[in-house]
């Protein structure tokens, strides 16, 4: 997610930041176990169709209706493409992907560590410093990461596929955020946004109708349809337009360590919505991805801050 430039808090909005922080990280986590649900019945290519598609459509709706040009410069053109096909089409679907083949607690312990191959990215791509406090938060990360996914790649019968794919969707959002700092862009956050969903969405429509063509939609039960009208309303269109309000009024860094609640709240409503057994094995490992998160990203509030008052 694109953050805007860093502002200070604003004292006036505080306690309605803080309800659509609350908001959103709600709504983010239980969509996870949501996605699920809709998931073992619609092919993840479709599922990732619709949801992109009106995604895009309602996003750059709210950025219009609030007033913004939707109209893209030709210098930003090329890199905009970039980054939408890494934030958008390389996290969706892969992401879809993962969640189908495995269960949805996990799924969500590995797609956010995102920051993770965000701060080593940026080291190499954007020659920016790995503090000590940042190879810690990497040390404890990957730790549960291992934790989590050895017993999968220690199993021949359990292909680890739903692992890879999940791996491949946090690296490839850590890249497209990297990618996003890398360049200058002169439209707001939210047409930003919009136009990334609509552009990423591009690829995974051809792939649907070559991959996935005569869905019949009369066949879906109502748990399925319900749970697609949910991920449309919620995760794409409300909690964008949530975050945009949230980064209006936090700074980014804030706005992000809230957001450590989502694989929290992710696997708890999986436990709830879908019954599945998580262990020992599968809290140690989000205990220590929260951690690792945490102290990336306090590194990066410091350090930005810093950097601002020398």
């Amino acid at each position: 997610m694109p953050f805007p430039a860093t502002r200070s808090p604003a004292p006036a909005g505080g306690v309605r930041g803080y309800l659509l922080l609350a908001g959103l990280s709600l709504f983010w986590g239980v969509s996870w176990p949501i996605m699920k649900v809709a998931l073992s019945e619609i092919p993840p290519w479709t599922f990732r169709m619709v949801s992109l598609t009106l995604g895009g459509a309602g996003v750059l709706l709210m950025a219009r209706l609030g007033g913004h040009r939707l109209s893209v410069a030709r210098a930003e053109m090329g890199p905009l493409v970039l980054v939408a096909m890494l934030n958008v089409t390389g996290w969706q679907l892969c992401s879809a992907h993962g969640l189908s083949l495995m269960m949805a607690g996990r799924a969500v312990i590995i797609g956010f560590t995102m920051p993770l191959w965000a701060a080593l990215l940026s080291a190499v791509i954007l020659k920016e410093l790995l503090t000590p406090r940042k190879n810690i938060g990497l040390l404890l990360g990957l730790t549960g990461l291992g934790i989590l996914i050895y017993p999968d790649f220690g199993r021949l019968e359990a292909a680890p596929l739903g692992v890879l794919f999940m791996l491949g969707a946090g690296i490839s959002w850590g890249a497209g955020t990297v990618m996003l700092k890398r360049f200058t862009w002169s439209m707001p956050v939210i047409v930003l946004t919009g136009w990334q969903l609509s552009l990423g969405s591009l690829p995974v429509v051809a792939g649907a109708l070559l991959f996935e063509p005569g869905l019949d939609l009369g066949t879906l039960s109502w748990q399925a349809v319900l749970a697609m009208v949910y991920v449309v309303a919620f995760p794409m269109w409300f909690c964008h337009w949530a975050w945009f309000s949230v980064v209006e009024i936090f700074p980014a860094s804030i706005a992000s360590i809230g957001t450590l609640c989502v694989p929290v709240i992710g696997v708890i409503s999986s436990t709830l919505v879908l019954d599945e057994a998580l262990g020992l094995t599968e809290w140690s490992a989000l205990i220590l991805v929260v951690v690792s998160l945490t102290v990336v990203m306090i590194g990066q509030g410091t350090q930005k801050k810093t950097l601002e008052e020398s």
